[in-house]
């Protein structure tokens, strides 16, 4: 019996929100329904490359005779937790971008719909899927590197004035959140995916070139307590000049030593732990035509075969709304130090 296949609209159609239509439309068992976006200039777009009927409400879209199966969340930040609502009131499951909202309400909020209308609510945090976390993953389930005592992550990019647009939502506390949330959200989650919760957390901001484009902080040092007693510290900017340079997580344990590094980190950059080789990790690259992305882009498909998995029985959600929601509560405690 062949498998069914699964329709998806898509909410919000900028950068994101078009890598969710191309590789909808690449999937064999995904079927591109409609979109639907406030912006003409988007919506003719998406019409013109996609053939699908775009809308320029989320009511006039839900009001269709066809619905959905699964509607992506595509929008800024600050409307996550409300459009996916309409969505799962809707009757549709969800796929919401990253973050799940801007606090831990409206993500409870986003759960409690959908638990009264049973439907499944799907976070993507890609970087669970690249071949260096699932290699970490496997190391720290396995215990190679012993008792875990440091952590450190460094991401240090560059969002400059291309991507602070005037008139943009980009930069703004209600829309945007700052940089843990629309940037560095990934990482936050790479670590509680493998090591758990963040407690005694201290932390110091700053603004350094970014005080006429943004209502937030563009650089921050984070240090905290794992839940196993181990040491962390996340140091993060969107102040680097001209290009992303760094993202790395860096791990001491009594048997040895991991550095997982490069831009976007994408490769194993030192590893020496007892009696044990670092393995030759794949590229992470999608395995069929999905179009071409960088860093964690590239693992956008996963989410999507995650999807159809699940809802075909076949496999369980890889990042589900409690865990989107942890990731939102521990970014929300670290941002109530800079008030």
């Amino acid at each position: 019996m062949s498998e069914l296949t699964t329709s998806f609209s898509v909410i919000g159609l900028g950068h994101i929100g078009r890598r969710h239509l191309e590789i909808l439309q690449g999937h064999p068992l995904c079927r591109l329904l409609s979109g639907c976006d406030i912006d003409e200039g988007k919506r003719n777009f998406a019409q013109e490359k996609f053939s699908i009927p775009v809308f320029s409400s989320i009511e006039n879209m839900l009001d269709e005779p066809e619905k959905a199966d699964v509607i992506c969340i595509c929008t800024p930040n600050g409307l996550h937790a409300a459009h996916a609502i309409q969505a799962l009131q809707g009757g549709s499951h969800v796929v919401i971008e990253k973050p799940m909202g801007l606090d831990k309400k409206s993500c409870e909020d986003v759960l409690f719909n959908a638990l009264q209308q049973n439907k499944q609510v799907f976070c993507v945090m890609q970087n669970r899927y690249s071949p260096p976390s699932q290699w970490l993953k496997s190391v720290i389930e396995k215990k190679l590197l012993g008792e875990i005592m440091l952590v450190q992550i460094n991401c240090y990019w560059n969002r400059d004035d291309r991507y602070y647009q005037p008139g943009g939502w980009k930069g703004s506390l209600a829309m945007d959140g700052g940089p843990l949330f629309t940037q560095f959200s990934h990482f936050i989650d790479t670590l509680y995916w493998l090591l758990g919760d963040m407690s005694n957390i201290t932390a110091r901001f700053a603004n350094f070139r970014h005080t006429h484009n943004t209502e937030f902080e563009d650089s921050g040092m984070v240090n905290f307590q794992l839940s196993n007693g181990a040491l962390g510290n996340l140091n993060y900017s969107t102040a680097n000049w001209d290009k992303n340079y760094e993202s790395s997580i860096t791990l001491l344990g009594d048997k040895g030593t991991i550095k997982v590094g490069g831009q976007y980190m994408e490769r194993i950059e030192y590893c020496h732990v007892t009696d044990y080789d670092a393995p030759e990790l794949p590229p992470a690259s999608p395995p069929n035509d999905y179009g071409t992305y960088k860093g964690s882009a590239a693992n956008h498909h996963f989410v999507f075969e995650n999807v159809v998995n699940t809802l075909n029985g076949k496999a369980n959600i890889s990042t589900n709304a409690l865990e989107g929601m942890k990731v939102v509560e521990i970014i929300e405690r670290i941002y109530k130090l800079r008030r």
